[in-house]
């Protein structure tokens, strides 16, 4: 999935230090809980209920997500079950699950659906573990690109004199800072992605 590029720097102008900051620190943590997100979507060996929530399923004529249709569950680590709230959806949601790029069979009795999760192959294993990179590089961009901009918005503060030059130097430095504590953050996140992939 791809996040909404954060590169373009906001027109606002700041006032103060602590908007800056306040600034800096929601887009990094937006760009840690995108991955997240995106880690979700990445198939593992294992069962889990992320893998299916980009899934979009056709409800009436609406590409509705499937997690607004139905429960979802793990009952077992090679399984998930899939009970929508309205049976007559069995068979859209079926169809959606083999549309997609899953390559999941999906088996049903009317009622739910269950999903064995096959092994993955070594292959597939390398697959997913270049996305899990993929998402990682991205976000490690966005949060770089938080920082660029937050280093204008001080050096205009500092023109505008709503702060001084000790306490805009101090400032950029508390960026940096973050920026190595959420780009170490992205770094962990991968780390635990691609050993749950390759487990």
């Amino acid at each position: 999935m791809k996040t909404e590029p954060q590169s373009a720097a906001p027109a606002t102008a700041f006032t103060s230090i602590k908007e800056v900051e306040t600034h800096v620190k929601t887009r990094m943590d937006k760009a840690i809980a995108d991955l997240q997100h995106d880690m979700a979507s990445i198939r593992t060996g294992r069962a889990s209920i992320g893998i299916l929530d980009h899934l979009r399923v056709d409800y009436y004529g609406t590409p509705t997500p499937l997690k607004h249709m139905a429960n979802i569950s793990a009952p077992e680590p090679q399984m998930l079950v899939i009970r929508p709230h309205d049976a007559s959806a069995i068979k859209e949601i079926d169809k959606a699950i083999r549309a997609s790029n899953l390559g999941l069979a999906p088996s049903t009795d009317g009622k739910v659906v269950r999903l064995n999760i096959p092994p993955l192959s070594g292959e597939t294993r390398k697959k997913h573990v270049g996305a899990a990179k993929e998402f990682a590089e991205e976000q490690r961009v966005a949060v770089r690109n938080v920082r660029r901009d937050a280093n204008k918005h001080i050096d205009q503060l500092e023109k505008d004199g709503g702060a001084g030059e000790d306490v805009c130097a101090k400032l950029k430095e508390d960026v940096q800072e973050l920026t190595k504590k959420f780009e170490a953050e992205i770094n962990a996140l991968l780390e635990k992605k691609t050993a749950e992939i390759m487990e």
